[in-house]
């Protein structure tokens, strides 16, 4: 499911979203209207996810704990190539181009990758669907402003739902706020907060720790059609005993552009070839 997030699948974002909030007051009822708000934006989602053949072409900046790197995308019909172009607020040495440039090679050449990459995204999507369907229904809404183009939610946890899933379980322990576009329902951001921790056997195979926070903007690049244009991860954990989970990740995509129609992974591999690893001409 394309959450219109470009070059990552809403499943992405979602999954991630499971532990996400900055704090909000106590709420202990639902409101049906804001509740409603919700249920709309998240069938209007699941639609225009549905109606959506766009392929994009942009850049991607990611900051983690052992640098920043800098990435350009290519999306097509047969999956996404990517590239890193800078580390660190320099160009890659034409050496590490020219891995680069191997390494996609091999992904281009090897049916065995591609099928990995559309598995990998099959299955993100199916459970991001999911846990969107739930959205509605797992917290207590309440209505925190309203402008005449967006609305603004705030969510709790709301005691009386079951989570189906380990992911659910986690999903379910947020407290956050949603942004939603009008008139066209769209969900514009999210942002997050883990408000308790979440263990799985007692904290021996898991436990996502309280604290972790998530958040997504998201833009309208076409007519009817919405990417992410920034999240920002910061979780800890650990599962499957004492294995540690830390994530901490803030990614900007600017400069998109329409992937060139029909354009397939061998083509989308020259476009990339050719690219300046310098600022693109094209504004986002």
């Amino acid at each position: 499911m394309k959450f219109g997030l470009g070059g990552c699948t809403f499943a992405v974002s979602l999954l991630s979203f499971s532990l996400m909030a900055p704090a909000v007051r106590a709420q202990t009822h639902q409101d049906s209207n804001a509740q409603q708000v919700v249920r709309t934006a998240v069938n209007t989602e699941i639609a225009a996810d549905r109606d959506d053949h766009s392929r994009w072409r942009y850049r991607s900046t990611v900051r983690r704990p052992e640098g920043e790197f800098v990435y350009e995308v290519v999306e097509t019909d047969q999956g996404s190539v990517k590239k890193k172009i800078r580390q660190n607020g320099q160009p890659l040495s034409p050496a590490d181009l020219e891995k680069e440039n191997s390494r996609i090679q091999s992904f281009v050449r090897d049916s065995s990758q591609q099928a990995k990459q559309k598995r990998d995204s099959q299955q993100d999507d199916k459970r991001a669907e999911a846990m969107l369907r739930m959205l509605p229904d797992a917290f207590l809404w309440t209505v925190k402003s309203e402008t005449l183009q967006e609305t603004t939610l705030s969510f709790v946890p709301d005691p009386s739902f079951s989570p189906p899933s380990m992911e659910a379980r986690v999903f379910a322990a947020m407290a956050g706020q949603i942004v939603v576009a009008k008139p066209e329902n769209r969900i514009q951001s999210i942002s997050g907060k883990l408000i308790r921790d979440v263990t799985f056997g007692w904290g021996l195979f898991g436990r996502m720790e309280q604290g972790g926070t998530f958040s997504v903007e998201r833009r309208p690049l076409a007519p009817k059609i919405w990417q992410i244009t920034e999240s920002h991860i910061h979780i800890q954990g650990h599962v499957l005993l004492f294995k540690t989970i830390s994530e901490q990740e803030d990614e900007v995509k600017t400069d998109f552009r329409p992937t060139p129609p029909s354009t397939n992974l061998e083509q989308a591999a020259n476009l990339l070839r050719n690219e300046p690893s310098g600022p693109m001409s094209a504004k986002r």
